[in-house]
C-alpha cells in the first residue's frame, strides 16, 4: 500500500455553499519522508500541489539532453533522417520525420493521453525497454492509422510512466506488456515526451538535419531524455491512489466515459483525490502522538494519504472539514449504489438503508489496532466488506453478513484507542450464529456518526423483526420431532411434525406476556419457561442456540419499542 502523509503549515479556511473549503500548506509522507504541498479542500476533491519554484527538482522543463547526431547526416537533406529498410512505410519509428514534430510546449512535460483500444490492433504501438535493460519503458513504433497514432498526442520516444495509474517506472519489458494488455478498452497513459529542441541539430550553414547512425545510440537518447521524468518525480506525483480499470463500472455507471473523472492529474504535479467514499480516520495506518495527522483512505483500500499539520487545533479543523464534505457526498452513493443494483437489492428486495466506514477493531490485536471496515445496513442484514465494491456482483461477496433479525447493538466502555481523548465513540454489535456469538467492535470517528450508526442498526433490527414476522425451526422435545415457531405478534407455538398426512398436533402456544424466563446451554439446548404446569421446555435444536435466543430479543425489543418503553 502507498502511504503518503501531508503536514498543514498555515490552513485559511473558507467557506463555500453548504461545504466546507479550506486551503493551505500541508506536509504530505512519501517515501518515509515529509513534504510541503499547497492544499486544497473543495466540494468533492482534495487537490495535492508542490510549490511554486520546485520545477527543477520536479525535473520539468529541465532536461538537457546529449546531442541528437554526432556527425554526418545518413538521411537526406531537410528530411529529417532516413527510415531503415526494415520498417514499413506505415509506421512512425525514430528513424521518420514525424517525432520531430512534438510540440514545443509539451515536449518537456509529463502529459495524460487516452486511448481507445481497437478491435483489430489493439493500441498499435511497440514498446522497447525495462527495468532489465535499465531504460525507462519508451513507445519505439506508432503503426499509422491506429489508436495511439489517432490521438495525435503520442510521439516516438515518449516515456509511459504509468497505465490506468499502475507505476510502470520500475517495471520489466514483460510486465509493461502485459500491463498495456489488461488495461482494457479504454487506456489512460501518462507519457514523458521527449525535448523538441535537442532531437535535431544543425550542419554548417544549411538546413539539413542528420538521424542517429544507429538505433542503440537511439535508446540511449530517448533513455536521457525521459530519465528526469522518471528519477526525479515530485513527491506528489509519487503518492498512490486507486484507480480502477475502465471495465470496472464506476457507481451508478451514469458516465459514458469511465476516465472522465480519473482520482488523478498530471498536469503541473498535482494530485486530485475525488472525495467520495473515502475514508477519513486518524492515528489509524501511522502513530501520531502529537495529534497533528490525519488519514485519507482510497475506497479500494489499498492506498493511504497521511496529511499532518502544524499544531492538533489545525489538524482537527483540517479533519472536520475533509470528513464532513465526505458525509455529504453519502446520499449520492447510496442512490448510485441502489440504481447500480436494481430492484433485486444486494441479496433481493433487500434495498441499502445506510453505508459508511468505520474503523474495525482487529480481533486477537493490542488495544490501538483498528482497520478501515464498510458497513453496509440493507432491510434485512448488517454487511462488512473490506473495500468498496465495484462491480454489481462484488456487492454479494462480502466479508461477513449478519441477520440484523439474529444481532443487538452493544455499547462498550470508555473507548480505547478513539480519536478524541476521553470520548466513548465506539459500539459493538453481536450476533448469534450457528458458531455462537460473533462479536464486532467498531469505533465512529465524531459523535454525530456514532448516533446516527447506533439509531441505524437498532431500528434496523427493529425494522427486520417487522418485516420477517415469523421464523421456525426444527427441534426435539420428549422425544418427539417437533417444529418450534416464534411469531412477531401471536408469540410462541410449538407443534409436532405431521407423520402419514396427519395434521400437527399443537404442544403448546403462548404469548411473549407468559414467558418466564429462557436460556440455553450454548451448544444445542433451548430452555423456555411459560410458567403452566408443564414446567420447563427442554427443546433440542440440534444446532447452536444462539440464533432463534437473539431472535426472540429482537422481536421482544421491537414490541417493547412500539409500545413506546424502553427496551
Amino acid at each position: 500500500m502507498a502511504v503518503a502523509a501531508a503536514a498543514a503549515a498555515a490552513g485559511p479556511a473558507g467557506a463555500g455553499g453548504g461545504r466546507a473549503q479550506r486551503s493551505g500548506l500541508l506536509e504530505v509522507l512519501v517515501r518515509d519522508r515529509w513534504h510541503k504541498v499547497l492544499v486544497n479542500l473543495s466540494e468533492d476533491a482534495l487537490v495535492l500541489s508542490c510549490e511554486e519554484g520546485s520545477a527543477a527538482y520536479n525535473g520539468i522543463g529541465t532536461a538537457t539532453n546529449g546531442s541528437f547526431c554526432r556527425g554526418a547526416g545518413s538521411g537526406h537533406p531537410g528530411a529529417g533522417g532516413a527510415q531503415p529498410p526494415d520498417s514499413p512505410a506505415g509506421v512512425r519509428t525514430a528513424f521518420t520525420d514525424l517525432p520531430e514534430q512534438v510540440p514545443e510546449a509539451i515536449s518537456n512535460q509529463k502529459r495524460g493521453v487516452k486511448v481507445l483500444k481497437q478491435e483489430l490492433g489493439g493500441l498499435g504501438i511497440s514498446i522497447k525497454g525495462g527495468k532489465e535493460n535499465k531504460m525507462p519503458i519508451l513507445i519505439s513504433k506508432i503503426f499509422k492509422g491506429l489508436a495511439a497514432d489517432q490521438t495525435q498526442a503520442l510521439y516516438v520516444g515518449d516515456a509511459i510512466l504509468s497505465v490506468n495509474g499502475a507505476d510502470l517506472r520500475d517495471a520489466t519489458h514483460d510486465e509493461a506488456v502485459q500491463a498495456l494488455k489488461r488495461a482494457g478498452k479504454e487506456v489512460l497513459l501518462e507519457v514523458a515526451g521527449p525535448n523538441l529542441s535537442q532531437r535535431t541539430t544543425r550542419l554548417g550553414k544549411g538546413n539539413h538535419r542528420c538521424s542517429l547512425p544507429g538505433h542503440q545510440e537511439g535508446q540511449m537518447k530517448y533513455m536521457r531524455e525521459a530519465t528526469p521524468y522518471v528519477k526525479k518525480g515530485s513527491p506528489v506525483s509519487e503518492i498512490g491512489w486507486e484507480t480502477p480499470p475502465p471495465e470496472s463500472p464506476r457507481l451508478g455507471g451514469g458516465s459514458s466515459d469511465p476516465l472522465s473523472s480519473q482520482s488523478f492529474s498530471f498536469h503541473r504535479d498535482r494530485k486530485s483525490i475525488p472525495l467520495k467514499m473515502c475514508y477519513v480516520t486518524r492515528s489509524m495506518a501511522l502513530a501520531d502522538p502529537e495529534n497533528r495527522q490525519l488519514e485519507i483512505h482510497s475506497p479500494d483500500a489499498k492506498h493511504t494519504v497521511i496529511l499532518r499539520s502544524k499544531d492538533s487545533a489545525t489538524a482537527q479543523a483540517w479533519f472536520s472539514a475533509i470528513h464532513s464534505n465526505v458525509s455529504d457526498l453519502l446520499p449520492r452513493v447510496i442512490a448510485e449504489v441502489r440504481e447500480q443494483l436494481g430492484k433485486t437489492g444486494i441479496a433481493g428486495s433487500q434495498e441499502v438503508r445506510h453505508l459508511g466506514w468505520l474503523a474495525e477493531k482487529v480481533p486477537g490485536e493490542s488495544e490501538k489496532q483498528w482497520k478501515p471496515a464498510l458497513v453496509v445496513l440493507t432491510e434485512k442484514d448488517l454487511l462488512i466488506y473490506d473495500s468498496m465494491p465495484r462491480r454489481k456482483e462484488a456487492w454479494f461477496s462480502p466479508v461477513h453478513s449478519y441477520p440484523l433479525l439474529a444481532t443487538r447493538l452493544v455499547h462498550s466502555g470508555p473507548g480505547k484507542g478513539s480519536p478524541q481523548a476521553g470520548v466513548d465513540l465506539s459500539f459493538a454489535t453481536r450476533t448469534g450464529t450457528r458458531q455462537g456469538i460473533e462479536t464486532h467492535l467498531f469505533r465512529a470517528e465524531i459523535s454525530r456518526d456514532l448516533s446516527h450508526w447506533t439509531r441505524s442498526i437498532v431500528q434496523g433490527c427493529h425494522n427486520s423483526a417487522e418485516l420477517i414476522s415469523e421464523i421456525t425451526t426444527a427441534c426435539t422435545y420428549k422425544n418427539q420431532e417437533c417444529r418450534l415457531t416464534i411469531h412477531y405478534e401471536n408469540g410462541f407455538s410449538l407443534t409436532t411434525e405431521p407423520q402419514e398426512g396427519a395434521f400437527p398436533k399443537t404442544i403448546i402456544q403462548s404469548p411473549y406476556e407468559k414467558l418466564k424466563m429462557s436460556s440455553d446451554d450454548g451448544i444445542r439446548m433451548l430452555y423456555l419457561d411459560f410458567g403452566g404446569k408443564d414446567g420447563e421446555f427442554q427443546l433440542d435444536l440440534h444446532s447452536c442456540p444462539k440464533p432463534i435466543v437473539f431472535i426472540i430479543h429482537s422481536f421482544l425489543s421491537a414490541k417493547i419499542t412500539r409500545l413506546g418503553l424502553v427496551a
